[in-house]
């Protein structure tokens, strides 16, 4: 290991490709990898923002793939499970989703005027939430926060 890596570890996290955790996660709940479904992923993987499961059904349908809204909507709730993907809830009632596998923080400013999301970093509130959990008995897992902007 080159030595600025081994001097800090905590800035490198290794983590599984993102199409093996979703097909194990399909597997585990008896589901096929179809060509619908990796269509689902890779329009996901593609979206720069966030995007809603209409956006993802008429893309998903412009590159050639027949898919329902029920299968875009299992495949989201699959996908949220797995830690891919996170619902994001704003003031127009307009459900919206924001890829998040990989990232270090979940922490973000939503800006319900332009629905452009802005990551932030809060280590404060980590150490807050730890300690809340320790106090209770309870081992700190992770935590999310989504702060509503205009």
């Amino acid at each position: 290991m080159p030595p600025e890596i081994a001097a800090h570890p905590e800035v490198f996290t290794i983590i599984e490709p993102l199409c093996a955790v979703f097909r194990r996660g399909l597997k585990a709940e008896g589901l096929k990898y179809t060509p619908e479904r990796a269509a689902i992923l890779d329009t996901v993987i593609r979206v720069e923002s966030v995007f809603t499961a209409d956006e993802t059904i008429e893309r998903v349908r412009g590159s050639g793939f027949r898919v329902s809204k029920a299968t875009v909507y299992r495949t989201f709730r699959l996908m949220m499970e797995l830690g891919i993907i996170q619902r994001l809830t704003l003031s127009d009632d307009q459900t919206r989703y924001q890829l998040v596998y990989g990232l270090s923080s979940r922490d973000m400013i939503l800006r319900i005027d332009t629905h452009e999301v802005v990551p932030i970093d809060v280590p404060e509130l980590t150490e807050l939430c730890r300690r809340a959990c320790e106090e209770r008995g309870l081992t700190f897992v992770g935590h999310r926060l989504q702060v509503l902007a205009r």
